[in-house]
This record gives C-alpha cells, structure tokens and sequence, in this order.
C-alpha cells in the first residue's frame, strides 16, 4: 500500500473509493441494526441515541474534524515538494490530538450524568475512551488522504465498521443475558452499552491497522523526506499556529453543521412533554425511529458526498496553492455534477420506496414503527440533496481558504432551523414530523449560502441545466417506473418478507436501469464525464451495447 500515487488517477475515482467503502459502511450499519434492535429492543435504542449523539457532538470538536484539516494542511506543503514540512506537521498533529482528544474523553467519562441523564449517562461513558482514539486514528486518515491515496482509509472503515456490527451485537446479547434478571429499563440499557463497546473496539482495530499502514510505508516516506532540501523548515510553534488556525475553523464548521441534530432531538423531547404532555420513554422510542431507520437510510447517499470532500479537499487545496484557478473551477464542477448525478436519484428511489426499505431493513420492529419510520424516511429526500451539495461545498470553501465560512453560514441556518423546528413543535400537532421540515428548511437555506460564498471566493458560475434540472427529470422518470414495478411485483407475489425484498430488488435494478439509460439519451453525461467515474470504460461499453452511445 505505497503512498505515492499514479498521476493518472483522477480524484473523483479517489473519491470513487471512498464512496464505495462509505455506501459499504452504511450498508453494514443499517444491516445491523435491525438485529441489534431486536436484541436490545427499541427502548433501548432509545437509551442509546441520546448519548451517541452527545458523544458525536464532543467528537467533532475535539476530533472528528482532524483528517479533513490535517488532510488540506499536509497536502498544500506536498504540493509545494515541502515533505520535511509535512512530515513535521504530521508528528505535531499527533500531538494535538492526544492532548485534545485526552480532554474529551475525559468530559464525556466524568460528565456523562449531566451530559446524557438517566440510564443514557452508562452508554456515553463506554463511549468516552474512542474520542480519544478517533483523534489518532484521523491523524492517519488525513495523511494518507492528503497523499491522494483513499485505499487505506477506505479499508480501516469497512474493517471498523464490521468489528463494530459483530461486537455490538454480540456484548449487548452477552450483557443482556448477565442483567437478564433486572428490570426490562435495567437490561435495555446493558444493552446499549454492549452496543457502544462495538463501536469502540472497532475504532481500536482500525487504529491499529491504519498504524501498521504507517509502518510499512516508513522507509518510503523518510526517504522522500530526506530527499527535501526545502530552505525553510517550519518551527513546532508555527505549525502549532497553522493547525489551530485551520482545525478550528473546521471544527466549528463542523460542530454547528451538526449541532442541528442535537438542536432537534432537545426541542422535540422537551417541548413535547412539557406542551402537549407525553411520556418520556414513547417519545425517546419514536425519536430512535427517526434517528435510526429514518436519519440513518438518508444518510447513504450524503456518504458519497463525504467521500468526494475527502477526496476534493486535499487536491483543491493543492491546485489553489500553486495558483491554478482554471483547474480549481474544473475540480469544483466536476464534483458537483457527480454528486448531484448520485444524490438526486438516490433521493427519489428513497422517497418512493421508503415504507419498503424500512420494512427490508427493520422487519423486527412493529409495524406501527415501519409505516412511521417509512414516512419519515420520504420527508427527509429532498433533505439528502441539499446536505449532500452543502457538505461538498463545505470542504471547497475550507479548501480555498475561506475556513470561517461554512461556520457563519452553518450558524445563520441552525438559528432558522431551529426556530422553525420550535414553532411547529409548540403550535401545531406535526410532532416528530416536525423535525424532517426543519432538517429541510436548514440544509437548504446553507446550499444557497454556501454557493453565494463558493462563487464569490473562485468565481465559480454553476451549471443547472445538466447538474440539476436533467437528473431530477430523469430521477423522475426512474421513480415512476420503480414504484410501478414494486407495488406491481408486490401484488403477484406471496406478501412477506421475502416478496418485499424480491420487489425491492426489481424495482432498484430497474429504477438504475431507466436513470442510466435517460441521462445518456438526454445528454447530460457525455462520453468523457463517464469515463472519470470509476469504471467508466465498462458503463462506456454498456452505454454502446444498448445502443444509448455511439461507439
């Protein structure tokens, strides 16, 4: 696993795989849910969403933001051939994880009980040790990242992510039946910590092989350092100035970006009881609905997105600092449209087949709690667009040196967002519908920020006709014909489980078939743009045999 890379690779096939190994982990997550869900019951996912999201919040301030940063800081000084400087900057990264990393663990351990109350308060203290093994972990990621190289990344996710599915189940099956003689609130909530000690054996595997990564690249790495004759060789102190400079930026970006979650899930429990009065463990089970069968579907095609900010930060970072503008507008256009050519589609598949999916996904829960995830999980489509456009943007404008923009603009929209969230919980009877329409409203109002800003700092002038308006008349179409293939597949076949999962499967394959087919006879990918993808040349081949390109 060299560190150098091919100068052919292009970043959208970087991107490629780490889209693959996030839409992998997703897969992984969603999977195994819904076997986790039946062991430790909805109560206690209940138990668990409140304090995995405390422990998410403390994790992005001290380290969920680090490969990001770390990835534009190094990259910007390999472009510039300073490998001493990069490599410096790498040990003192390390550094400041461990410090930073080492105080959020620490206030996660000791103020779990004010941080998450109740049972909860036990699941964020299991929590607490990974904050400061993720910091180190992400130190890794950014450096391997900010080389061009995603495969070692991407393989630390997906082994993270299968240790967590196994572990999680098997500790919360272990706790539960050491605690099977307590109260069904007592062994829910064992359970739940079975589920974090998953998640924290997961990240400790994967630092592990992300250092051995590291080790087997030492030679490589030292021997390009001592090939350096840089005049300038960076002090500790400057650098520390440099990361702090670019990581909190992001960190603040970041921690706002996704304090709406947080934000929402406080309003919607609180001003729930106290206005209309419901109980406090019906609501924590139907918030866990929206959190893991709703939030956690839309969040498959944002995955993509992720991995193409990761992918664009760093070779943005690099083009922008030798001054090449032509080639950073390329980059950002070329970005978007594939963003928007997987975001779109996927948005629509999900709001047509959304009761479906869940019932695939989740056929252990009830099904008063299917049809509601269902609804919920189709509220949130248009959402999955605009959070997918903002989260690129985000990583453009951090690339370009505008690290204090994604913050302003995060802060505007979380302050409208949450307004709206708060009138419709107070004065109307949408209830936990509420919080999609103020997702929506706020990853929309920082799309268009977030574009004003990007245009203004490059000079970017953005494409509708094919980005945009091409893929949502071909999402269209290909929504219609799936939802026309489901409920008629539906109807043939015996009901169930099996005739769900048949239908879905048709539908999909079909729905990709209509959308490839549309936007090549439509003209909104040309022959060159589907070349860039990863594995063009056989979408290329395809796209000739059905007669949809010429040769």
């Amino acid at each position: 696993m060299a560190v150098q890379q091919k100068k052919s690779d292009s970043f959208v096939k970087q991107a490629g795989i780490l889209a693959a190994a996030g839409i992998i982990c997703r897969i992984i997550g969603l999977l195994y849910r819904s076997p986790l869900t039946g062991v430790i019951g909805e109560t206690g996912n209940g138990y668990y969403t409140p304090a995995y999201r405390i422990y998410q919040m403390i994790l992005l301030i001290s380290s969920y933001s680090i490969p990001a940063a770390i990835s534009k800081v190094i990259s910007q000084r390999l472009a510039m051939r300073q490998y001493k400087n990069a490599q410096r900057i790498f040990w003192c990264a390390i550094l400041y994880v461990v410090v930073v990393g080492g105080v959020g663990s620490l206030v996660a351990f000791f103020g779990a009980d004010a941080l998450s109350p109740g049972r909860s308060a036990m699941v964020l203290r299991t929590l607490a040790p990974v904050i400061f093994l993720s910091g180190l972990l992400g130190v890794l990621r950014g450096y391997f990242q900010a080389n061009k190289t995603m495969l070692q990344t991407s393989f630390s996710q997906i082994l993270e992510q299968i240790l967590n599915a196994v572990v999680s189940i098997g500790a919360a099956y272990l706790l539960m039946q050491i605690f099977k003689e307590e109260d069904p609130q007592t062994r829910a909530a064992w359970g739940a910590v079975g589920s974090a000690m998953g998640t924290g054996i997961g990240v400790l595997v994967a630092l592990l092989f992300m250092l051995f990564v590291y080790q087997m690249n030492r030679k490589v790495i030292y021997a390009r350092v001592e090939r350096d004759h840089s005049a300038r060789v960076l002090s500790v102190g400057s650098i520390f100035k440099i990361i702090i400079f670019m990581v909190t930026p992001v960190i603040m970006s970041t921690f706002v970006y996704n304090a709406s979650a947080l934000i929402n899930q406080t309003l919607y429990l609180n001003m729930m009881q106290k206005i209309h009065g419901q109980d406090l463990e019906a609501l924590m089970v139907t918030n866990g609905v929206y959190d893991t069968q709703a939030v956690g579907l839309s969040n498959i095609p944002i995955a993509i997105a992720s991995a193409m900010a990761s992918a664009i930060l760093p070779s943005i970072s690099g083009s922008f600092a030798t001054k090449n503008k032509k080639e950073v507008n390329r980059k950002i256009r070329t970005a978007i449209k594939t963003i928007m050519f997987l975001a779109i589609p996927a948005a629509v598949g999900m709001t047509v087949l959304a009761r479906p999916l869940v019932r695939l996904l989740y056929p252990n829960i009830s099904a008063q709690n299917i049809a509601l995830g269902g609804y919920l999980l189709a509220a949130l489509g248009a959402s999955t667009v605009f959070y997918s456009l903002s989260t690129l943007s985000n990583s453009i404008l951090q690339a370009v040196g505008k690290q204090g923009k994604p913050v302003t603009n995060a802060a505007v929209a979380l302050a409208v967002q949450s307004a709206v969230a708060a009138l419709l919980l107070a004065f109307t009877d949408f209830g936990i519908y509420s919080l999609p329409i103020a997702v929506t409203v706020y990853s929309l109002l920082i799309c268009l920020l977030n574009g004003y800003c990007v245009k203004k700092a490059t000079g970017y002038k953005q494409e509708a006709v094919n980005t945009f308006l091409l893929p949502i008349w071909a999402s269209v179409i290909m929504g219609m014909a799936a939802a026309a293939v489901y409920y008629g597949m539906v109807w043939l076949l015996p009901q169930g489980y099996a005739g769900n999962a048949a239908a879905i499967l048709a539908a999909v394959a079909l729905g990709a078939f209509v959308y490839f087919a549309m936007v090549i006879k439509l003209g909104a990918m040309t022959r060159k743009e589907l070349l860039a993808v990863p594995k063009g040349a056989m979408l290329v081949k395809i796209a000739v045999k059905l007669h949809l390109m010429r040769k």
